[in-house]
């Protein structure tokens, strides 16, 4: 391994892409609840404050609306806020400055003023939270025109397309998973950027496609090394971007394999998996061999016990089940 490349778990990689654009731009600042508090953030701000101090590393009060306001606000002054909601949940009571406001602006206004601000969502499922504290929002925000919508499923995608959000003119929804915070992976040290709106094959296989997101990358990862031992060669794609959605990526791979798997982290009625199902329906029906199957949440809210939480969210052995399905 060179020595500009060591291993790191997703966490940390997304605090050295802060890290590093807050080196390099000083019109980058952080602001939002528990920037400073591990129990918040996990260990993705972790440093920032003592290096770049409170008036770049900002910990705000309970104000989710009154804070991503004024990140709308500083970005179109000039500067690149990235603001934090530790639970995605609650990026509901900000979804005027969000949605009415960032998104808009630059149509609006005849492209003359940029609004480079990251909203960046954390997806905290698990641990018994119930329902008010554990949903994946993601496609909510993918709806909306004007919003770049990018949910990394690697630490090394979670640097670069941290850094790739900063950099963008663009509004962009940054959203990760705390399930992933464990991972890790070989990443360079260097300021890198993953391109929005590009996918990427993780795993080439000529039996079926299975197009995985956030979380559900790792899970897809490990379902097609297992079923690789009982025949079915598994081509894994991660999205990275679910706005815009790399459709390119996804027709080329079915057309090879002629089945599809989508595994989403949210729910299956009008989610992503709907999406990818209908590029499908209407681009690329001459390739397919079987209907496409679906791994996503049930449609019902998280439950807030520890056994109904098991039964509740998909893993590697959802994913199997469905690949097998698809070449009945």
């Amino acid at each position: 391994m060179s020595s500009n490349h060591r291993t790191l778990s997703y966490g940390l990689a997304i605090n050295e892409a802060l890290h590093q654009m807050m080196d390099v731009d000083e019109s980058v600042f952080l602001i939002g609840q528990g920037v400073k508090s591990p129990w918040y953030v996990g260990n993705t701000a972790k440093d920032l404050l003592e290096k770049f101090g409170a008036k770049r590393v900002i910990d705000s009060p309970v104000s989710e609306n009154a804070i991503t306001g004024a990140a709308v606000g500083a970005s179109l002054t000039g500067m690149r806020p990235v603001v934090v909601h530790p639970r995605m949940d609650f990026m509901m009571y900000a979804l005027d400055p969000i949605i009415n406001q960032a998104a808009n602006w630059y149509y609006m206004n005849g492209g003359r003023s940029p609004v480079p601000v990251v909203f960046w969502g954390i997806i905290n499922r698990g641990g018994e939270q119930a329902a008010q504290h554990s949903q994946a929002l993601h496609t909510l925000f993918a709806h909306i025109p004007g919003l770049k919508v990018v949910m990394p499923g690697t630490p090394y995608d979670a640097k670069g397309l941290m850094v790739s959000a900063i950099k963008d003119d663009n509004p962009v929804v940054f959203i990760d998973d705390r399930w992933l915070y464990g991972e890790e992976e070989v990443v360079p040290e260097e300021l890198y950027e993953v391109p929005i709106g590009k996918g990427t094959v993780k795993r080439e296989g000529t039996d079926v496609t299975l197009v995985a997101i956030s979380y559900m990358v790792p899970q897809a990862m490990k379902a097609a090394n297992e079923l690789m031992s009982e025949g079915f060669d598994v081509e894994v794609l991660d999205l990275r971007s679910v706005k815009p959605l790399d459709k390119s990526l996804i027709l080329k791979s079915v057309s090879k394999t002629g089945r599809l798997v989508v595994a989403d982290v949210g729910w299956k009625t009008y989610g992503m998996s709907a999406e990818i199902a209908a590029i499908l329906a209407e681009d690329g029906v001459a390739s397919v061999k079987a209907p496409v199957c679906r791994v996503s949440l049930p449609d019902v809210p998280a439950p807030a016990s520890a056994p109904l939480e098991k039964a509740y969210y998909p893993n590697k052995d959802d994913i199997i089940k469905a690949v097998k399905h698809v070449f009945q």
